[in-house]
């Protein structure tokens, strides 16, 4: 089952909800049925190339995507 981000439209908090089925999870702050999919960012590990050109450097330790140390993807400063 995937994670997804869904924002409300209702209250506008962020929140992640693993999904199963495609029935939108209601909104954990208000109780809103209609929150919003967000786009989340991709994820790459090791070192690769970006957009601007430079090297980027692999991702190591924390316990969250990607090595992030951050509670929610909506914490997390990749």
């Amino acid at each position: 089952m995937p994670i997804y981000e869904y924002k409300c439209r209702k209250c506008g908090s962020e929140f992640e909800e693993l999904v199963s089925g495609q029935t939108a999870p209601p909104c954990p702050g208000c109780g809103d049925k209609s929150p919003d999919l967000l786009m989340s960012a991709a994820c790459v590990r090791g070192s690769s190339p970006d957009f601007s050109g430079a090297d980027v450097p692999p991702v190591s330790g924390g316990g969250g995507c990607c090595g992030c140390s951050a509670s929610s993807c909506a914490g997390c400063a990749h």
